[in-house]
């Protein structure tokens, strides 16, 4: 029983002397691992008599229970120790001033892209979202392209490897393909834009093979043009922040819309400076249309009971005629000076209320 004694005694002032977690630990080791010196008198037990089992168990068992019990309580306490010394450290003087300006901006196309949301949301529409990576059907067959149709050629489309079975996927054209996984999920009515990055084999001043698109689509039982020709009109109006826009329909071709069109706002320029919502001049800034009753069929929609109208809009190019920047190429130059001076305040929101815009 004193070698026990002394055993416990010896082992109480290391735990009490171990400075850090490490010293700690390796006490703990030494006296309850799995050689440790009360693990290995534990093991003793077996060898005994019932009789010594009966006397020494409670003893061995009570032995180890004190030192588990004195190692935790040592822990606690260095955590606790630990804990004070880094918030001793760690003091902030919160009468300092504040940075006079924050750091870093926001990228004209999350600005951009931010107004849209908060324009078209206040008229009820919900943000929806899809895949990068699509397949054939949701980006050319569900959206009523021709089989021979000329975006579905290597020279405008990124087509990864063929599968087994000859099929391709490829990175999406355009943000449409969320419009048919949209149709196909909900019932309507549907009242939603879709923002996102879309991708095609083009680079010039006024294109790149990755740039952003905004599209909306509305399904319901009762819409027509007239209802998309006020929507963008309202949407023209918010966007360049004038009390008014001059706009036309030219009728035009898309696969999945019928009748289509393309939509124009009228401005003038005065230098180097377009003004819209003045002049007699004429800009194309997105199509739109009518959703053909083929992709509602490739939805499992009755076009005899629902229609409805969609459009698609880039943001890169918004963002270029709203805030005048003269090259697409840089968006994607990560020049930090660039952004310095095209940015804009992370703490300014797009808000109708307070203005879309700094």
């Amino acid at each position: 029983m004193s070698d026990l004694k002394s055993l416990e005694t010896d082992l109480m002032a290391k735990i009490d002397a171990a400075g850090d977690g490490g010293a700690l630990e390796d006490i703990r080791v030494h006296a309850l691992g799995k050689k440790g010196v009360v693990s290995e008198r534990m093991k003793t037990l077996g060898k005994m008599s019932p009789e010594e089992r009966k006397e020494m168990g409670p003893v061995l068992n009570g032995l180890k229970t004190r030192i588990g019990e004195a190692i935790e309580a040592k822990k606690s306490a260095l955590e606790e120790a630990a804990l004070d010394a880094r918030l001793a450290t760690e003091k902030v003087d919160v009468t300092l001033p504040v940075r006079p300006e924050a750091k870093g901006k926001i990228h004209p196309v999350s600005q951009v892209t931010e107004e849209i949301v908060a324009i078209f949301s206040a008229m009820g529409f919900d943000v929806a979202e899809g895949p990068d990576i699509e397949d054939d059907f949701y980006n050319f067959t569900a959206l009523n392209f021709p089989e021979d149709h000329p975006a579905r050629d290597m020279h405008d489309t990124f087509f990864f490897e063929p599968k087994e079975d000859g099929s391709r996927r490829l990175l999406r054209t355009h943000t449409s393909p969320v419009q048919i996984r949209t149709m196909m999920s909900e019932k309507p009515p549907i009242r939603i834009i879709i923002p996102g990055r879309v991708y095609r084999c083009d680079s010039d001043q006024t294109h790149t093979p990755v740039f952003h698109q905004v599209e909306g689509l509305v399904i319901d039982r009762e819409s027509h043009m007239g209802h998309l020709k006020g929507t963008l009109e309202a949407f023209a109006k918010t966007y360049f922040e004038v009390d008014s826009v001059k706009t036309r329909f030219r009728p035009h071709f898309f696969p999945f819309t019928e009748p289509s069109a393309e939509m124009d706002i009228g401005y003038e320029r005065v230098g180097n400076e377009i003004r819209i919502g003045q002049g007699d001049d004429w800009m194309e800034i997105l199509g739109c249309g009518m959703v053909h009753p083929n992709v509602l069929k490739n939805c499992g929609l009755d076009p005899d009971e629902y229609q409805g109208f969609a459009w698609g809009m880039g943001v890169d190019r918004l963002a270029m005629l709203k805030y005048g920047i003269p090259d697409l190429r840089d968006f994607f130059a990560a020049d930090a000076r660039w952004l310095e001076h095209y940015g804009f305040d992370p703490l300014d929101q797009p808000n109708l209320a307070v203005g879309l815009s700094r």
